[in-house]
């Protein structure tokens, strides 16, 4: 875990040095996650498990021109005793004044789940602008694998 913030902020750092013109921001975020595990029964059909959690980490969105930026996220989830980082880097598109569409792959690492620990998902996020400097999103992600946990995180964020 140690390596993941240290790449996180190794990252700011360097978008920092590199736009250094630009007006970077960075931030807090964290909220409710409701993990959806897909689990098969013989011939009953799907029954789908779903777990309440939440979710910390922080965010870092660096403008590329007029509407568009890209904001990568490191966060750490935690449902009961299923804890995973879950590091989405998205193409974030600015809607209108205060309303924003995310979109992108998610990396996950799976502490104590899967035998295979590292899974990929694609995260599909809307965030609307309360305050100068405080967010609301709602965001989806969507596991490709038999065993997948699909996720809906909601949450606030700020921005410094």
């Amino acid at each position: 875990m140690k390596s993941c913030w240290l790449y996180f902020f190794v990252l700011i750092f360097i978008s920092n040095l590199c736009i250094s013109q630009s007006q970077l921001e960075f931030g807090p975020k964290g909220g409710l996650n409701l993990t959806f595990i897909k689990v098969p029964e013989a011939s009953f059909g799907d029954n789908i498990e779903v777990k309440v959690g939440y979710y910390a980490g922080l965010f870092v969105d660096v403008p590329i021109e007029g509407s568009l930026s890209i904001q990568p996220e490191v966060l750490y989830v935690g449902i009961n005793d299923f804890k995973f980082i879950n590091a989405p880097i998205y193409l974030k598109v600015k809607a209108s004044d205060r309303f924003n569409i995310l979109i992108g792959p998610s990396m996950n690492y799976f502490f104590d789940f899967f035998s295979n620990k590292f899974k990929v998902r694609a995260d599909l996020s809307i965030s609307h602008q309360i305050l100068k400097a405080l967010n609301v999103h709602l965001k989806f992600a969507l596991g490709f694998e038999e065993v997948t946990p699909n996720g809906l995180f909601l949450g606030m964020d700020l921005r410094i």
